[in-house]
């Protein structure tokens, strides 16, 4: 069974980075889109970014852009999203999901989820 694996999350101090890792079971990778949605407490599921199949096509909310790099490697069957200039608002619990098509942001469209990583930004 396909299983999603997150790692790299922790406590990080405003304008520091991070890099998030999300490592699949998968060996035909290549062929699935790649997204990172994160959850505050009290808020909303948002789409972070994602990553598509084949071209490599990305995707990048706005509050993101600019500071977030998503990018994949196929051969290691992971996907990373390299966070820099963290903010406060920054902090949630980020999670990386599967999905058997195109890229989209929308989270009811992906069909595996990992566990997810805590990201915290504070000083």
């Amino acid at each position: 069974q396909l299983q999603l694996v997150e790692s790299g999350g922790g406590l990080v101090q405003p304008g520091g980075s991070l890099r998030l890792s999300c490592a699949a079971s998968e060996f035909t990778f290549d062929y699935y889109a790649i997204g990172w949605f994160r959850q505050a407490p009290g808020k909303e599921r948002e789409g972070v970014s994602c990553i598509g199949s084949s071209d490599g096509s990305t995707y990048y909310a706005d509050s993101v852009k600019g500071r977030f790099t998503i990018s994949r490697d196929n051969a290691k069957n992971t996907v990373y999203l390299h966070m820099n200039s963290l903010k406060p608002e920054d902090t949630a619990g980020y999670y990386c999901a599967l999905r058997d098509g195109s890229l989209t942001r929308n989270a009811l469209e992906y069909h595996y989820w990992g566990q997810g990583t805590q990201v915290t930004v504070s000083s």
